[in-house]
């Protein structure tokens, strides 16, 4: 197939690779960060427009960071919507606002194409891997068309309902993963400055009914050290932001996250807005006196 993808980023460049490598010729538009050399290299086409993109291509992706700039790429000057023919498909795999989902949603089916939101779990180690979880709201024949290209992507696709859908399924997945990040930012700061190594403690949590992927990765860069991004706190913070905004709507109370989406401020006033969301054990850390760290 001919695909457009907008939005190669972190994630996105890694995603639109593993189509390219399954056969499909890409089109991707040109934007203020220079485009990945291995997608030039592999014979992608490089467009003026995002409006260019779907007047080439039968399917469009986006992978962009908020719902702002998903409306703006859709429907701006030049945008996606002002070069689409019927019958043609757009994917938005962004993490964004369900309630505006469902908008975009029904403005792409007035123009007498299909629309798919596919919010995506797993980080850059899951983009990188192709083995990411995707949650899909779409039409169940629309499902069907586009679930050989999400399978380029990611192993876990599951269809949860109708447009909109995916994007409620992944603001849950985002409130677990955060409350996840602040569990283990807890306990691995107690466990260090009660004079434990903290290396040693999650070793030893691993094998127990405390263990998580969280626990796996994250715990392991917060001891390390490590907070180059995989996925930034700004945007788990945004996630966080449309959790809560939803809640409100819902009269619904998510306590925890409320405390969550704080620990992520606290970080961007620090400064660590573009590090890597396990750095939030740096505002624990900051509450505590005590950078984590191994005992001698």
């Amino acid at each position: 197939m001919k695909i457009g993808f907008i939005g190669v980023g972190i994630m996105g460049a890694p995603m639109a690779r593993h189509v390219q490598a399954a056969g499909h010729d890409l089109f991707l538009v040109r934007n203020r960060s220079p485009l990945p050399d291995a997608l030039i290299a592999g014979g992608a086409t490089v467009c003026a427009t995002a409006g260019d993109v779907a007047r080439q291509a039968e399917l469009i992706i986006l992978m962009l960071p908020d719902t702002p700039d998903v409306d703006h790429v859709l429907f701006g000057a030049d945008g996606v919507a002002s070069g689409l023919t019927p019958d043609k498909t757009v994917i938005d795999m962004s993490s964004i606002d369900p309630i505006e989902t469902k908008r975009f949603g029904e403005k792409i089916a007035g123009l007498g194409c299909y629309y798919a939101d596919a919010p995506v779990s797993g980080g850059d180690v899951g983009a990188r891997n192709a083995s990411l979880t995707i949650m899909v709201g779409a039409d169940e024949e629309v499902f069907a068309r586009i679930h050989p290209l999400l399978a380029c992507m990611g192993k876990n696709i599951t269809l949860i309902g109708p447009v909109g859908s995916g994007q409620i399924a992944k603001v849950a997945n985002q409130i677990i993963v955060a409350l996840n990040i602040e569990a283990v930012s807890e306990a691995l700061v107690f466990a260090s400055k009660a004079g434990a190594d903290p290396a040693k403690v999650r070793a030893a949590l691993m094998g127990g009914f405390a263990s998580s992927r969280i626990l796996e990765v994250h715990g392991e860069r917060m001891i390390e050290r490590n907070f180059a991004p995989g996925f930034r706190i700004r945007l788990h913070q945004k996630d966080l932001s449309l959790a809560l905004g939803s809640a409100r709507a819902l009269g619904l109370a998510l306590p925890n996250t409320a405390v969550a989406q704080q620990l992520f401020s606290a970080c961007v006033a620090q400064g660590d807005g573009d590090c890597d969301h396990s750095a939030m054990v740096t505002a624990i850390e900051q509450l505590a006196n005590h950078r984590l760290g191994p005992t001698d």
